[in-house]
């Protein structure tokens, strides 16, 4: 709910108000996974919790890319960016046991992102800060099938 509906109603919700040069950035991670629609929906429960996060992470990277393709990009750009892995969080600190990287790493992509202009190019595209280039996504991203089916799934949701 956090990872991937939240936003996605929360972005429906500021559309009109991003009709000019707004900018979506959905904080997504290295840790991405087939999303089982049955789980997204709530009908599985059994996910364990890495998996619901990395399953919930790449349904948000997969909304973005549609929505890159559904709205003009001099309009609202969306670009999903993993900040870096392992930085220094509190969900981090509890779940691996360790201090974690500086999160100034994260800051300073997402800042660049949200005001350089730059970015008005990469609607659309997946920005991995662990080795500081746009990459190719998971290659669920590049399924419209499978995006279409996170997409409805959502909104039968909301």
């Amino acid at each position: 709910a956090v990872n991937t509906i939240a936003p996605y109603l929360l972005t429906k919700q500021l559309l009109p108000l991003l009709s000019k040069q707004g900018r979506v950035i959905n904080v997504a991670s290295a840790a991405q996974k087939t999303v089982n629609i049955k789980a997204l929906l709530g009908k599985e429960t059994t996910l364990n919790d890495l998996d619901a996060y990395s399953q919930s992470k790449l349904a948000m990277i997969m909304w973005s890319h549609i929505m890159s393709k559904l709205i003009d990009y001099k309009k609202t750009v969306f670009v999903s960016v993993n900040p870096g892995s392992l930085l220094c969080t509190k969900m981090v600190r509890e779940s691996f046991g360790v201090e974690g990287k500086d999160i100034n790493i994260g800051v300073d992509i997402l800042l660049r992102l949200a005001i350089q202009e730059e970015a008005l190019t990469i609607s659309g595209k997946y920005f991995d800060n662990d080795c500081r280039q746009y990459i190719l996504p998971h290659q669920d991203v590049l399924n419209n099938k499978k995006c279409s089916q996170v997409i409805e799934a959502i909104e039968t949701i909301i």
